[in-house]
């Protein structure tokens, strides 16, 4: 499983349990049309966390790169229902950071082949 990471803050005026459901909304069209696996929404508690990072951080899960490339295929299109959703989310997300992390030991990693 491939995790794509979004740290964000909302634009002043935003507010945060509407951005919680549009993302739900994009994410969940995405998902349905196979485009990801899952996704989930934490926000940081008590003020904890790096300043570089964003108060709320969205985790997509995806099967592969594959899969991956096709949503970012979908989305770039900026067109269809797709990018009205697309759209609901990012015109009131600001300061984002991206990162993309596999789970570590990848299944078919040969063991005895550690590096140090």
């Amino acid at each position: 499983m491939d995790l794509y990471h979004i740290w964000c803050n909302l634009r002043p005026g935003v507010s945060d349990v509407g951005f919680c459901e549009d993302v739900d909304r994009y994410l969940e069209a995405l998902r349905e049309a196979g485009r990801i696996a899952g996704h989930r929404i934490t926000r940081r508690k008590l003020g904890l966390g790096p300043s570089t990072l964003g108060e709320f951080h969205v985790v997509i899960e995806v099967e592969d790169l594959a899969q991956l490339d096709r949503a970012f295929r979908d989305v770039s299109a900026r067109s269809g229902p797709i990018e009205a959703l697309h759209h609901a989310v990012n015109q009131h997300a600001t300061d984002l950071v991206f990162a993309l992390y596999r789970d570590f030991p990848d299944p078919w990693r040969a063991r005895g082949e550690e590096r140090f």
